[in-house]
C-alpha cells in the first residue's frame, strides 16, 4: 500500500529550519519498516519541498508554500491506501486523517497496527 505519514513538521518550530529538519526526520522514522512490510512510505514534504524550491519559495509560510504544502497532501490523499499518523499537534496532518476518514481510508495511529507491521 502507499502510506501518507502524516504529523508535526512546521507546527511548534516558529519556522526554525534546524526544529522543521528534526520534524521530518523523525516523520521519515517509520519508513523503512514500511518498506520492509512491503508499502510505499510517503511524507507530504518529500513531494512539497522539491515543487516549492523549483516555484521559487524562499521563506517557509510564503505565498507559494500555502499554495504547494497542504494541496500536496491532498493530492497524495487521492493515492493514498492507508495514513500513519504520528504524535505530536499539527493542523495539517490533523486535517490529512480527516480527510483519510472521509474517504474511508484507513488510518492508523501506531505502526504495529500497519498491516505487516507488527
Amino acid at each position: 500500500m502507499l502510506i501518507l505519514i502524516a504529523g508535526p513538521y512546521r507546527s511548534g518550530t516558529n519556522d526554525d529550519p534546524v526544529k522543521m529538519a528534526e520534524n521530518l526526520k523523525a516523520l521519515e522514522a517509520p519508513s523503512y519498516a514500511l518498506f520492509q512490510a512491503g508499502h510505499v512510505p510517503m511524507i507530504g514534504e518529500w513531494v512539497a519541498l522539491p515543487v516549492w524550491h523549483a516555484a521559487g519559495g524562499t521563506h517557509v509560510g510564503d505565498d507559494l508554500y500555502e499554495e504547494i504544502f497542504h494541496p500536496v497532501a491532498h493530492r497524495l490523499l487521492e493515492l493514498a491506501e492507508g495514513v500513519l499518523r504520528l504524535p505530536g499537534a499539527s493542523k495539517g496532518a490533523d486535517n490529512d486523517v480527516r480527510i483519510a476518514r472521509e474517504r474511508g481510508i484507513p488510518v492508523w495511529f501506531d505502526l504495529k497496527d500497519v498491516p505487516g507491521c507488527a
